[in-house]
């Protein structure tokens, strides 16, 4: 297995995760942990898989000091016409996280590495990178693919043999990421050098309504419900993704 890119799938990526309530909620839950824990005073911020830039372009323009790396060449090219569109500068890197390191000086006051870690042939091994490129005292935003709401979902749908195979990982061609994480795995894994000081879940609900229900559902209460329950001790280990804010030791 190896690490995978977005080089062929962009316009698709887009459509699928931004085009709808999925993506309206991924943002929302984002944006408000983010702006729960961190300061005013503007940042130095690198996005670490940045894609299109939605979370990179929230930043910029509430002053924070932008830098984007993704190793996938239309979505970077997607992100500059984003940044154009708006009227905001950034620094643009196209480079995978394993070269960051080596062509970046300075550590960053806020790193963000959101839906980056399911992709990655071995998801641990970014954690020392992630840590080397955070300033003391700075932040962390870890949003990664839930195993557990995987499980849940195949759960529901009566997927019983898929799980007794433990086949999680999505099709060469989809979108469904190839690493789902256990929470309790990375938690333990992070323990030597970060402390987890905010968790969320990111669609904790949405994902298992019926269709009819979601189709019908207004969009402004979804987003309402989603950001009501996305810390509730029973509901927030269901979202299909979870948004842990991290500090250094």
């Amino acid at each position: 297995m190896t690490d995978r890119h977005f080089d062929e799938l962009a316009t698709r990526f887009a459509e699928k995760i931004y085009g709808g309530a999925k993506g309206a909620i991924r943002l929302a839950v984002l944006q408000a942990d983010l702006a729960e824990a961190l300061p005013e005073r503007p940042l130095r911020v690198l996005d670490i898989g940045a894609g299109l830039g939605h979370m990179s372009l929230w930043l910029a323009e509430r002053g924070h000091q932008v830098t984007l790396a993704e190793p996938a060449a239309p979505m970077l090219a997607g992100a500059r016409e984003r940044f154009a569109a708006a009227g905001q500068q950034a620094t643009f890197i196209q480079a995978p996280w394993q070269e960051l390191l080596g062509q970046l000086e300075q550590p960053y006051d806020l790193v963000i590495c959101h839906a980056v870690l399911e992709w990655l042939a071995e998801p641990h091994s970014i954690l020392p990178v992630l840590h080397q490129l955070c300033a003391p005292g700075g932040w962390l935003s870890l949003a990664f693919y839930n195993k557990d709401a995987l499980i849940y979902r195949n759960l529901l749908k009566g997927h019983f043999r898929k799980l007794r195979k433990a086949e999680f990982a999505g099709e060469k061609q989809s979108l469904t990421p190839q690493m789902p994480l256990d929470p309790r795995e990375l938690a333990a894994q992070l323990e030597a050098h970060w402390q987890v000081e905010s968790r969320s879940g990111v669609r904790v609900f949405h994902d298992y309504m019926p269709q009819p229900f979601q189709a019908k559902a207004e969009l402004i209460d979804l987003l309402e419900m989603e950001l009501a329950y996305r810390r509730h001790p029973s509901f927030a280990g269901l979202g299909r993704y979870l948004h842990w804010i991290c500090r250094p030791h």
